[in-house]
């Protein structure tokens, strides 16, 4: 087994080892490996940490590998990956003593292929901090940072607005853009791909897209956005020209990654190709 498999994430390791008071029961896991086209994976590598322990093994040429133990398990963790994949690493309650009808699940795991990451402009936002409140400021992409004079930055490829309606009310964040035929719109990880190193497709839409998004002070890190800023439109509304992005998070913390190549609706990034050298270092593609 691969040295990145065998890596457990400390939380997910003492996860699966809590219940030592729960009594010994046989559980079995029948994992089903697809591909992002609803193929089967052969030969994929898997681990299933159960207890501070695993089974390891590779899926048959059903995408199917099966594990079973007799313990206290509670709960299961489980990493997928092959070469030509994006690795996948999630979890499974299995219950307590009462709830034997979860102990015999069959979970199924899409491994997205690797296509073609390319270099791309990419910043983790811890927090956002507005330099002024009700009012739209812009931010550039390139720069990672608010436009002059509220900070370094040359093109506003979008604005942010922070606002503050009453003392009472909270504030409202949204995000609005420059040109027409800019926009923004949300997507939804599906269940089966929500353990997947890569979050997004590997393309963003060619349509579909809002010119503005906002959200109240709640905040929701399984927000997920596509973006296209500087289009250009022919007469007949058409786009003729445009770039590409993505964010990772809701709009008060997230990630960003923005191609900035024109036409180019590619958004799956290499981390080893980062075109902005941020302190907040970004590993995820």
């Amino acid at each position: 087994m691969k040295t990145l498999l065998g890596i457990i994430l400390f939380g997910m390791t003492i996860g699966c080892g809590y219940a030592q008071t729960e009594p010994s029961h046989e559980w079995k896991v029948t994992l089903k490996v697809v591909d992002d086209t609803g193929q089967p994976v052969a030969g994929a590598e898997v681990l299933v940490n159960y207890l501070s322990t695993h089974f390891s093994g590779i899926t048959d040429t059903n995408g199917v590998f099966t594990a079973s133990h007799v313990d206290q398990s509670v709960q299961l963790a489980f990493q997928v990956q092959k070469l030509g994949y994006y690795s996948y690493q999630t979890q499974y309650l299995l219950g307590f003593k009462y709830d034997t009808e979860k102990w015999h699940p069959t979970v199924t795991t899409i491994l997205k292929r690797v296509s073609k990451p390319i270099a791309m402009y990419a910043k983790q936002n811890l927090q956002m901090v507005f330099p002024e409140y009700n009012k739209a400021i812009g931010y550039d992409l390139e720069i990672g940072d608010w436009v002059a004079p509220y900070g370094k930055g040359i093109n506003a490829d979008l604005f942010f607005t922070e606002a503050h309606p009453s003392p009472q009310s909270g504030y409202i964040i949204s995000v609005s853009f420059p040109n027409i035929g800019d926009g923004i719109q949300e997507f939804t990880v599906p269940d089966a791909e929500k353990g997947s190193a890569l979050r997004s497709e590997q393309k963003a839409p060619a349509d579909g897209y809002q010119s503005t998004a906002s959200q109240t002070e709640t905040t929701n890190p399984k927000r997920n956005f596509y973006f296209r800023v500087h289009t250009k439109l022919d007469e007949n509304g058409n786009v003729v020209s445009a770039r590409y992005g993505k964010i990772y998070g809701d709009l008060a913390q997230f990630t960003y990654y923005y191609n900035p190549t024109p036409n180019d609706r590619s958004i799956e990034f290499d981390p080893k190709q980062s075109l902005l050298h941020s302190r907040f270092k970004v590993y995820a593609p």
